[in-house]
């Protein structure tokens, strides 16, 4: 199989790609599942054209719920008094914890009683959708599905994925949406912090996961403010486009951005670069006002990509 990467045409510019999927249920009520709404809250899945059946779910009882979430406290506990045990020994090191995901849900009609990945009435974008990016109906260890942002288009791409050859992407077109039809893009951080719901601007949503949500959801969200390079000072040109030149040889132009601390972020897209398991890695630096490279040290918070 020849690899075939989808990229934009002349005068639209790849900006990044990262992997997608609907998201899952967390709570211990949904913890699994997914469903496909309309507007009243019915399940849609068997009206979506050309999807192939799935499983339906039944969101468990609350009787079972309170069960096992009284064994799982208890679990809890004793993990907890365990660590604080080893963390209490010297020398001992324990799993550190990542502050990415949150326990508190801000959303409990659609996080815990209910897990709607699609949010759509008849008609509606969202409808749309490929079916490629239900986990329930395309085992990600055989195919995957990957995000692609443009300063035009939200696009999805799908490909046969082979283990253990990353380099192997041979893209199929599955949709795509022009950025004017989306409205906005929020982040949904319950759990896992892997989430994001996009909201078109027919009314309709999704819900989507990303193990690089950051990557995904960050110019859907931010302004493409980029500097054009006749507004860079020489300096800062010289720093950008020699960073350009230090990735592969078919890198694009760097995406220069200037951060609120007064620094600059210099980003740079190569589609050599794109692997089946990541999509396209972050190949970006930052440099001071004087076009000076800065070192990891010197980042401020704002120069960091969160």
């Amino acid at each position: 199989m020849d690899r075939s990467v989808w990229l934009p045409g002349t005068g639209e510019t790849l900006i990044a790609r990262a992997p997608v999927r609907f998201a899952t249920g967390a709570a211990t009520r949904v913890k699994g599942m997914r469903w496909f709404r309309d507007f009243d809250r019915k399940d849609i899945q068997h009206e979506l054209d050309g999807w192939p059946e799935g499983p339906t779910y039944v969101p468990r009882s609350s009787g079972g719920t309170a069960a096992r979430n009284t064994v799982k406290g208890a679990a809890v506990a004793v993990g907890a008094a365990v660590m604080g045990l080893l963390s209490s020994q010297s020398g001992s090191v324990g799993p550190g914890r990542s502050d990415k995901g949150s326990d508190r849900s801000d959303d409990r009609a659609d996080e815990i009683d209910d897990f709607p990945v699609m949010w759509a009435a008849p008609g509606t974008l969202a409808r749309t959708l490929p079916w490629q990016l239900d986990p329930a109906r395309c085992d990600e260890k055989a195919y995957r599905t990957h995000a692609v942002v443009t300063d035009r288009r939200l696009v999805i791409v799908g490909f046969p994925h082979v283990a253990g050859n990353d380099k192997l992407v041979c893209d199929e077109l599955l949709w795509e949406v022009p950025r004017s039809a989306i409205e906005r893009v929020e982040l949904r951080d319950f759990r896992t912090g892997n989430d994001a719901k996009i909201i078109f601007s027919d009314g309709s949503w999704c819900r989507v996961s990303s193990t690089l949500r950051e990557r995904l959801t960050r110019y859907l969200i931010e302004p493409l403010d980029f500097i054009p390079p006749a507004s860079l000072t020489a300096a800062q040109l010289k720093t950008a486009e020699a960073f350009a030149a230090a990735q592969a040889p078919d890198a694009q132009p760097p995406l220069v951005k200037r951060n609120p601390c007064g620094c600059f972020r210099i980003e740079v897209v190569a589609p050599s670069a794109i692997g089946a398991s990541f999509g396209h890695p972050g190949l970006n630096t930052v440099m001071d006002a004087r076009g000076n490279g800065l070192k990891l040290t010197e980042y401020h918070p704002e120069d960091f990509l969160t």
